[in-house]
């Protein structure tokens, strides 16, 4: 894949940022690359609206977002159809599939085709290269394909998405090329052993997007900026800085600003380039400190699970189990994973030593209603630090459960008028939504699957009445 990475991460980044707050106006510190500050500039500038930005890979941002279901034009001026359902995507959830087309070499952003059409095109290439119907749109099952595809690239270079003490963002780092940390002055900084390659985190107070924006085109001297775009609530710069190759993404919140700046020597572009990009489309300045990182592993994760023997089983999701070092079940010890199946997404845990344990009553067939009770217990963050059981009504289209459970459901009972577990609540990034859902969305595990992998591994379900909020257990996972 020949990328120029300047235009590969302004074209992307600029494609769907959400207006998230009005501009301040507020003097402010100049960022450098090094995250030192410069003299302060006072400057006044009238409010820029809340438009969705869009960009082109050359930097253009005169054109706001399109919601349409028109067409795009394509190389040789064919026009191609843009389904409306690539435009409803959440953004940091359009971003993440660019990233991971990117990482495979299917986004190429260096022509001039509008970002919404190069991303139906490199769907479309992708389900190709795999055989699958070329819908332009992701299936939920072929975006978690899709997601498995990158990972062995991700582990090769030690991709981590953690979140930042110093200033309070959220971002990807490829840990195994920039293993040497240090404090910056504004932030953090992150660097190859020989400085070949560098990423630095940086927050401002009381700062001015748009300023800022100006001066970090000038500095420093050294600095020949390539591309560049800004939008209400953030910016990306990139280009050369002396010998390096350098992106610059900032986002603002009121009078804050946090970013994060990537340098790398022209030499290591090639390993470089979807680096650079997956470090910037995974920035978030302020991210929600209730959510998991998208794409990510918790290093401590807490889900529901549901008693299904009277021996000691519980089922549960499988990635809310993988790489665990410890899983434990509070007030009952520790349980280990024994079985696991990654085609229905479930895990069987067991207790040892476990007693009186009432097991949950598994539906006979597929139910007809499509309304259930969802029973879990949230997580922490989402209940005050509590471990209650709780309830919610919800609805099930196809597998889609609407609305989405709150974070620790995953792994939740799903239960069918007549009181018995029809399903397992799936909680994943959103491959297609509608404008403002959440970036997170849940489907339902089928009994005809549960009672498949059950059987599989000799567990037996149970007749009779049962009380599922006696049926239902929280597991924390713990990972290194």
């Amino acid at each position: 894949m020949k990328t120029t990475t300047a235009s590969l991460v302004v074209g992307l980044l600029l494609a769907g940022v959400p207006a998230l707050a009005q501009v301040s106006d507020a003097p402010y510190p100049a960022a450098s690359a090094s995250g030192s500050p410069a003299k302060k500039t006072a400057a006044k500038k009238p409010p820029i609206s809340a438009t969705v930005v869009l960009a082109s890979p050359t930097g253009d941002t005169t054109g706001a977002l399109p919601r349409r279901k028109g067409k795009a034009k394509a190389k040789g001026g064919r026009a191609t159809a843009i389904p409306a359902a690539i435009a409803a995507i959440p953004q940091s959830e359009r971003l993440a599939i660019q990233s991971d087309l990117a990482w495979l070499g299917d986004f190429d952003a260096t022509d001039n085709r509008d970002v919404e059409a190069r991303t139906v095109a490199a769907i479309k290439s992708y389900q190709q290269r795999h055989g699958e119907k070329q819908t332009g749109i992701l299936t939920v099952e072929e975006r978690a394909a899709l997601a498995a595809a990158v990972k062995s690239a991700e582990d090769a270079v030690g991709w981590q998405v953690v979140d930042d003490a110093a200033t309070g963002a959220r971002l990807g780092l490829p840990t195994k090329l920039v293993p040497q940390a240090s404090a910056s002055r504004a932030g953090n900084r992150w660097a190859s052993p020989h400085g070949q390659i560098q990423v630095e985190t940086f927050r401002w107070h009381e700062a001015a997007l748009p300023a800022l924006f100006d001066e970090e085109k000038k500095t420093p001297r050294n600095r020949a900026v390539e591309h560049s775009a800004l939008s209400p609530e953030s910016f990306v710069i990139a280009g050369m800085q002396g010998l390096k190759k350098f992106i610059e993404r900032v986002e603002a919140k009121g009078s804050e600003l946090r970013g994060v700046t990537v340098l790398y020597d022209q030499a290591t572009e090639g390993i470089m380039a979807p680096v650079a990009l997956a470090i910037a489309n995974t920035f978030l300045g302020f991210p929600d400190p209730a959510s998991a990182p998208l794409g990510s592993e918790r290093s401590v994760e807490y889900a529901t699970a549901i008693v299904v023997s009277s021996t000691g089983h519980l089922l549960t999701l499988g990635k809310v189990t993988d790489n665990c070092r410890s899983i434990t079940v509070p007030g009952l010890g520790h349980a280990e994973r024994i079985a696991a199946d990654k085609a229905a997404g479930l895990a069987l845990l067991r207790l040892y030593g476990a007693r009186n344990l009432k097991p949950a009553v598994l539906a006979g067939a597929d139910p007809k209603d499509d309304d259930f009770t969802l029973v879990g217990i949230a997580d922490p963050l989402a209940q005050a630090g509590g471990d209650a059981v709780t309830s919610t009504p919800a609805h099930v289209t196809g597998q889609a459960i609407a609305p989405t459970p709150k974070l620790g459901f995953a792994g939740a009972a799903a239960i069918d008028a007549q009181g018995e577990l029809a399903g397992v609540v799936d909680i994943h990034p959103a491959a297609v939504a509608s404008v403002g859902s959440d970036a997170l969305q849940a489907t339902l595990v089928p009994t005809a699957a549960i009672r498949a992998f059950l059987g599989a591994h000799g567990v037996a379900p149970v007749t009779g009445p049962a009380a599922i909020d006696q049926s239902v257990v929280r597991v924390i996972c713990v990972r290194k």
